[in-house]
């Protein structure tokens, strides 16, 4: 009996036991399927919390995507503008070219001409050289000759002749002849016209007939070697100019080059010098020479 007892004790133990436990194993296995959802969910909504940014990500990539192919040229676009680059080059090239042939034209055009300025000028170079030299030599020529005048003048004595006869010849104006320069009433109109044509030597008036200066006085002031300066405008005698020169007077009976300057008296230097009758020479212009007589 008591066998019995235990045995129904037991078994209503293991009975309890296994009603208790069956709702546990239940519950874990609803718990596992729980935990198992949630697992599922979680993993649902984590790929699906990233599809709006992978819906970003992409939306980008295709917005970056046509803009390159917006920016990239197609193909032909592609065949067109490089086409387009060297007709570019070619235009913007054109204008140099032509601007440097003309530029080259017009060097080859200048050359020449140039050149043939250049042989000109030396050609005229030449003949004025050529022209000057025999003016320069006559000049030279003519300068040494009147210095060995000079020296053979200035050894022989000046011929002498008395106050009252040169006195006579002035009053009778003995220098002059017909066709030599006749007197003037003003120092204007004491200038030539034609230099080269109005004025006359003394051999073409027929000789000197005034007075002689003194022969010491002649070799110490007078002479190429002698120049002196007028200062004042001479003063109108006896229908010429006259001037004041050593102590001596002298008369202009030549009328003075229409190319000298209206002062040539106050800014030329000039000397006094004997060749068959006294002659006033300007240094400015060896070449002229004007006859001059003492005055009384």
């Amino acid at each position: 009996m008591k066998f019995k007892t235990i045995m129904g004790a037991a078994v209503s133990v293991l009975l309890f036991t296994t009603l208790h436990a069956e709702p546990d194993g239940k519950d874990r296995k609803q718990d596992d399927k729980q935990q198992q959802r949630d697992r599922r969910q979680g993993n649902d909504q984590q790929r699906q919390a990233p599809q709006p940014q992978r819906q970003q990500r992409e939306a980008q990539k295709g917005n970056q995507r046509e803009q390159t192919q917006r920016q990239e040229p197609q193909p032909q676009q592609r065949q067109e503008s490089r086409a387009e680059q060297p007709r570019q080059t070619r235009q913007q090239q054109q204008p140099q070219q032509r601007q440097e042939q003309r530029a080259e034209q017009q060097r080859e055009t200048r050359q020449p001409q140039q050149q043939q300025n250049q042989q000109t000028q030396r050609q005229e170079q030449r003949a004025q050289q050529r022209q000057q030299q025999p003016q320069q030599q006559r000049q030279q020529q003519s300068q040494q000759q009147r210095q060995q005048q000079q020296q053979v003048q200035r050894q022989q004595p000046q011929p002498q002749r008395s106050r009252l006869q040169a006195q006579t010849w002035q009053q009778q104006r003995g220098w002059n002849r017909p066709g030599t320069w006749q007197g003037r009433d003003t120092w204007q109109q004491h200038r030539a016209q034609r230099w080269s044509s109005d004025h006359r030597n003394w051999v073409q008036r027929g000789g000197y007939g005034g007075y002689y200066v003194s022969q010491s006085i002649f070799s110490q002031h007078f002479g190429g070697n002698h120049f002196f300066r007028l200062h004042s405008r001479p003063v109108m005698y006896l229908g010429y100019p006259r001037f004041e020169y050593q102590g001596y007077s002298f008369l202009l009976v030549d009328p003075y080059p229409e190319y000298w300057a209206d002062n040539w008296y106050d800014a030329d230097d000039v000397y006094i010098d004997y060749d068959d009758g006294y002659y006033l020479h300007n240094r400015r212009y060896p070449q002229v020479r004007l006859a001059i007589t003492v005055a009384f």
